[in-house]
């Protein structure tokens, strides 16, 4: 989801539609007066507002990114290949023994299984590594006191943000995330925080941002309320007949297991389905593409940022960190999609030939997609911009 970084707790995509926004530069100042009230009458004193506010000014970065429309959609095998990649499982593995404790200790107090709440971990943050750098209450007021319809929403956020600085837990420096607010090493929205982050290590504070283990039980606290099963699998990869309809797919459209098996639908390698309780069936890429029945679990994880390519690459995760294969059917595409590591090839590759495409980190930008599109064209391909394998294996060869 984007890189993936800043998709955060209780944001969702439906929350970026409608922020266009005119910037309100000239305002700002009488704007954030107008806000410290509604702060004050919160719990926020005037010498915290004004020690959190000082030296803050419209950020025009925040409004360009809350206006970005991305040009390319990423295709589901894409965003998959790139966030559940055995890099990403190795990191993960190594991330769980080194916090076993904490991550035991979450699982027993709110019977979320350790291996979710780590692949949380790990698409949020890359388990704590990329906690995002934009400042939140610059963020937020800039977005606060901007022409947007969503302005009230980020008020909220600011204040909530202001809230936790009142409190003491998180030191304001250590409050950066992503441009709309998401922060810590789950992106926890700061009203999220407010009613879900919880005291892990038992220092008095909830700190998502610098201890692990208030991190993991607050993602597992999150998954709590949102009424994981404690026991029950997200669910798992099926093979569907081909006379299936695809309008009987989708999350909502659960039914008794047996009724999928009645219809011809079986695990993905023969065997019959399994399991109690009602399942829908989901199938990102089509017919033609791999397919999943999902329990009441992944609405779990799916409400932590509502899309289902978000909640399969959470899912897939967890499975592969306690052992099991990821997805198995193939992709309906002739060009395979690139992990982190071929990426990084990739970008290297761009950069010998004389594109700026920033440091090779594996993440594709604007400059990347460009670059990848003019090379196609030399190479007497299809510009698309993809970061693809046919236009790797074509670098490769010279």
């Amino acid at each position: 989801m984007r890189n993936h970084l800043g998709s955060g707790v209780a944001l969702g995509f439906g929350l970026l539609a409608g922020l266009a926004a005119v910037p309100a530069r000239a305002d700002f100042d009488s704007c954030l007066a107008g806000i410290q009230g509604q702060a004050a009458a919160a719990g926020v004193s005037a010498q915290t507002f004004q020690a959190a506010t000082r030296g803050i000014s419209f950020d025009d970065k925040v409004i360009e990114l809350s206006q970005a429309q991305p040009e390319f959609k990423t295709p589901i095998w894409d965003y998959m290949a790139a966030l559940v990649d055995d890099e990403r499982v190795e990191d993960g593995r190594a991330a769980m023994r080194q916090n076993a404790s904490a991550l035991a200790q979450a699982e027993s107090r709110y019977g979320v299984d350790r291996y979710t709440i780590a692949a949380v971990w790990g698409v949020e943050s890359n388990f704590g590594k990329n906690l995002g750098k934009m400042p939140l209450v610059q963020s937020l007021a800039t977005l606060a006191c901007s022409n947007n319809r969503r302005r009230d929403f980020f008020r909220s956020e600011l204040i909530a943000t202001l809230r936790i600085i009142e409190r003491g837990d998180i030191a304001p420096e250590r409050l950066t995330g992503s441009w709309a607010g998401a922060f810590g090493q789950t992106q926890f929205m700061p009203t999220t925080y407010h009613r879900l982050a919880v005291d892990g290590d038992g220092d008095g504070r909830r700190d998502v941002v610098d201890s692990v283990a208030d991190a993991v039980g607050s993602t597992a606290n999150f998954l709590h309320v949102a009424k994981w099963q404690n026991g029950q699998v997200w669910g798992y990869e099926v093979k569907l007949p081909r006379s299936f309809s695809v309008g009987a797919a989708g999350r909502k459209n659960k039914k008794p297991i047996a009724h999928w098996a009645s219809l011809g639908v079986t695990r993905v390698d023969g065997r019959p389905l399994s399991g109690e309780g009602a399942a829908g069936i989901i199938a990102p890429a089509g017919i033609d593409g791999p397919a999943f029945l999902v329990t009441k679990n992944f609405d779990a994880i799916y409400s932590y940022n509502a899309a289902e390519s978000y909640g399969l690459a959470i899912a897939v995760l967890s499975d592969r960190l306690r052992g099991k294969t990821g997805v198995q059917a193939a992709w309906p595409t002739d060009d395979p999609p690139l992990s982190r590591a071929e990426r990084r090839d990739l970008q290297t590759r761009l950069a010998a030939r004389g594109y700026d495409v920033g440091e090779p980190d594996g993440k594709v930008g604007q400059k990347t997609r460009d670059a990848i599109k003019d090379v196609e064209r030399k190479l007497g391909m299809t510009p698309t911009g993809r970061p693809g394998g046919k236009v790797l294996e074509a670098l490769r060869g010279g």
